[in-house]
C-alpha cells in the first residue's frame, strides 16, 4: 500500500478563499531564491497560472498620478559678445529636463522647439512600452 495523500471536501462550496495573507505567504515563497513555482504551487494545491497571477496581483506597482511639475528658470551669465546677426531665438543656451524616474535629457545651444517636441514625444513613447 503507498501513502497518497487524499483530500476529503466535505463541504458545499465550490472554489477555496485564499485571504490576503495566504497569497501573501504563497507568493513570496515562490520568489525566494532558488525556488521552483511549480512546486510552490502544487504544494499549496493550486495550478502554477493562479500563483502568477496572485504575484502580478500583489507586485503591482500603483500608477502615480500624473501632476504638474514646477520648473525652475536658472539664469546663465549673459555672453558678452554675440553677432549683431543673431537673434533671440538663435542665442545659445541650455534645457535640462529631469524626469520622475531619474532620467534626465539636457540639450545644450540653440534647438527648436520642434526637435524639443519630437524629443519628449519620443521619451514618452519610450516610457509606455515598458
Amino acid at each position: 500500500m503507498t501513502n497518497a495523500q487524499i483530500e476529503v471536501i466535505t463541504l458545499v462550496q465550490r472554489r477555496r478563499r485564499w485571504s490576503r495573507a495566504e497569497k501573501e505567504r504563497i507568493v513570496a515563497a515562490a520568489l525566494e531564491p532558488g525556488a521552483v513555482a511549480s512546486e510552490v504551487a502544487r504544494g499549496a494545491g493550486i495550478h502554477t497560472s493562479q500563483l502568477f497571477r496572485w504575484r502580478q496581483q500583489l507586485c503591482k506597482r500603483e500608477p502615480t498620478a500624473t501632476a504638474f511639475n514646477a520648473v525652475a528658470v536658472a539664469h546663465e551669465p549673459a555672453i558678452a559678445a554675440l553677432p549683431s546677426s543673431t537673434s533671440a531665438s538663435e542665442q545659445p543656451g541650455t534645457v535640462e529636463i529631469e524626469f520622475a524616474t531619474g532620467g534626465r535629457m539636457r540639450i545644450t545651444g540653440s534647438v527648436d522647439t520642434a526637435t524639443v517636441s519630437a524629443l519628449l514625444r519620443a521619451l514618452a513613447k519610450n516610457k509606455r512600452r515598458r
